[in-house]
């Protein structure tokens, strides 16, 4: 589904007709090795770096005519800090406290609260198309939460980004993770499946797999890669060296998986439970077959109460019964069959066992060609010269230490770049998930090298990649630069930072702490965004699949049916129109209203959003239009002004 409306897009844009090969395609610049450059490029203003990456910037800057811009004033620097990291604003006190020498404190403060973790791990679940809610056909992913807390924790203990990702492809495969880890392979367990209509022969329904294999290769290349793999399901890629036999070879490994829940408890204590479930699920079964007799039986109340006993009796007596269960896979080989008699299909799970795949041609499952093992990608051979072969289960362990050993240069650029574009709006690679022939080619390569690097070196720690970037002086920059937004109006050379406005997470976030509502209890079952009751942080709202929240629809949210390596920045009527008539603005600016004492309540206002005192005009007309009208409505005018929405 991906690779062909890829190609279509390619072709109509290109007018070249499908025939390349990938072994014609020349090698992207991102597959070659790192370069850490040993001296740093020299520069004309040796007052200016803090740090490595400043040296690169700087040169750059200088050779083409740029200079850099001030440093941002201490009030824009605490709000930018705050924002980036934890996505939620300062309190006046923390102005008071903030030292602009000592920015890395502020930092480490920063990086070490609760906030950070639930931050880093929105911009995370974007990748992992993550849902609270699915179609109510499939099974029940009410456990989904386990996994956004799992990636909220990972970032919080800094796990090592290569053992971040394992666990995430292959938790239950490793031996230094246990039973509880296993709600990191929602990554995998909460992938989108679509309907299958097994009344239907089976040539149909391998379509419907074969595109759901698809669209775990197209996660997981954009992802960890950021190579767009799935465009060569029907024939070699049109631009980068990935053959049709690289795609089948790599979806060997998830026709050998099975989405299932998993247990969070070990076998021994998992197997009881197991067998207990059954014999509820059947009886369950009995009561809703009893049900639908028509006319019931004579003592229907009486079977049915004999029914409820039963099951009772058989949770009471199965210690942990009610064990947390985890999104996630096992290994079971797939085969989609005819049906022994009569017709339909038959999706045939072979647990415990693997298989290799065939090529399909012009990726139709039903005309077969060549039988493809497991492997990684040929453009990246192991220590013996060859890509590295998948032989233990699915291949998905196997799969990870390749993403991680064998294409370690590219595995490090793409997070670093991710890291980078969280802090400036873009990345050094600006197609964050190609860094393949067509995708842009870095702005500044070296230093893209230099930090992917150094980010191996430093144990893989994304939050030491965090503080390398806030602690320099490209970072620290003022946002306000008429020169350079003329001169440079994409700012490729980093000669200011960029203003950004708010996403909607963190919009409602501030809207929320700033009146002094936000409940931040970490962890747990999403709730319902239109629940006036919800005061939590906009991470815990429920998410459905097929039927998102009109409010995150609205403010550019992303379909959580799909990948998604950047989001859309709209401006639109409709969000104006959310601001000026939502409940939740109009609740918010009430609580705000009331929540300070009338004396002076302009100031203590003003500080509280924007960490500053107001002007005398300032003062004057807030102090006017909250009297002659109701102070809330004053207050919502200021909870969706540009200086609340955006940060310089």
């Amino acid at each position: 589904m991906f690779s062909l409306r890829l190609c279509l897009i390619f072709v109509v844009l290109t007018g070249t007709a499908v025939v390349s090969r990938a072994g014609e395609n020349p090698r992207p610049w991102s597959f070659e090795p790192l370069i850490q450059t040993e001296t740093l490029p020299a520069v004309k203003d040796t007052s200016w770096p803090r740090s490595r990456i400043d040296h690169f910037i700087l040169a750059s800057m200088e050779e083409n005519g740029f200079s850099p811009s001030a440093p941002a004033a201490p009030r824009m620097m605490l709000r930018r800090l705050h924002f980036t990291l934890t996505g939620l604003p300062p309190a006046p006190e923390d102005l008071a406290a903030f030292d602009p020498a000592r920015v890395d404190k502020t930092i480490d403060t920063l990086l070490a609260t609760p906030q950070y973790g639930e931050r880093q791990a929105r911009h995370w679940l974007d990748l992992a198309r993550y849902t609270d809610v699915t179609a109510s056909w499939l099974k029940s992913t009410a456990g989904s939460w386990r996994y956004r807390d799992w990636v909220v924790a990972a970032f919080n203990d800094d796990i090592p980004y290569p053992d971040f990702v394992k666990r995430q492809l292959a938790t239950d495969l490793m031996s230094s993770t246990g039973p509880e880890d296993h709600v990191a392979l929602g990554f995998l367990g909460l992938s989108p499946m679509y309907w299958k209509e097994l009344q239907l022969p089976p040539e149909i329904i391998k379509t419907t797999v074969a595109d759901e294999w698809e669209e775990r290769i197209d996660t997981v290349g954009r992802t960890f890669l950021g190579l767009t793999l799935a465009c060569a399901r029907c024939h070699d890629h049109k631009t980068d060296p990935v053959s049709t036999a690289d795609y089948y070879a790599l979806a060997g490994v998830f026709a050998s998986v099975k989405i299932t829940d998993r247990p969070t408890m070990s076998e021994d204590l998992w197997k009881p439970v197991k067998k207990a479930r059954e014999l509820v699920a059947g009886l369950e079964t009995q009561k809703k077959n009893l049900s639908k007799k028509k006319p019931r039986p004579a003592d229907y109340d009486g079977q049915i109460k004999e029914l409820d006993k039963k099951i009772a009796t058989i949770k009471n007596a199965t210690p942990h019964y009610n064990m947390a269960m985890a999104n996630g896979v096992i290994e079971a080989a797939l085969y989609v069959e005819k049906k022994d008699k009569g017709h339909g299909t038959n999706l045939n799970y072979q647990t415990g066992m693997s298989r290799d795949l065939p090529i399909q041609k012009r990726g139709n499952p039903n005309q077969t060609g060549d039988i493809v093992p497991r492997r990684f990608l040929s453009e990246f051979p192991g220590s013996n010269g060859s890509p590295r072969s998948f032989t233990k289960g699915s291949g998905r362990l196997e799969l990870a230490e390749a993403l991680i050993e064998d294409s370690e240069a590219l595995f490090a650029r793409v997070m670093v770049n991710r890291i980078w574009k969280i802090h400036f709006g873009t990345g050094l690679v600006r197609t964050p998930g190609d860094f393949g022939n067509t995708g842009e080619a870095p702005t500044h390569r070296q230093l893209l090298d230099d930090l992917a690097a150094r980010f191996i070196a430093n144990g893989w720690s994304i939050k030491w990649l965090h503080r390398e970037i806030l602690q320099s002086a490209t970072w620290q920059q003022t946002s306000i630069n008429p020169q350079s937004e003329q001169k440079d109006p994409e700012n490729l050379y980093y000669s200011r930072m960029p203003r950004r406005r708010l996403d909607i997470e963190a919009w409602r976030d501030a809207m929320l702490y700033v009146s002094g509502e936000l409940d931040l209890r970490t962890g747990g079952a999403g709730q319902d965004l239109d629940d006036s009751k919800n005061v939590r942080r906009t991470l815990y709202g429920k998410i459905h699949r097929r039927d998102l929240n009109k409010m995150l629809q609205v403010h550019d949210f992303p379909d959580p049916a799909a990948h998604h390596p950047s989001r859309e920045e709209t401006i639109s009527p409709l969000q104006m129109l959310f601001a000026l008539n939502s409940p939740l603005v109009h609740a918010r600016a009430s609580a705000l209203a009331t929540r300070f004492p009338s004396a002076d309540r302009i100031t203590t206002i003003y500080q509280t959003l924007f960490q500053r005192n107001p002007t005398a005009t300032e003062r004057e007309l807030g102090e006017t239009y909250s009297t002659e009208t109701d102070p809330a409505n004053y207050a919502a005018l200021l909870l969706v002004s540009n200086e609340f929405l955006y940060i310089d």
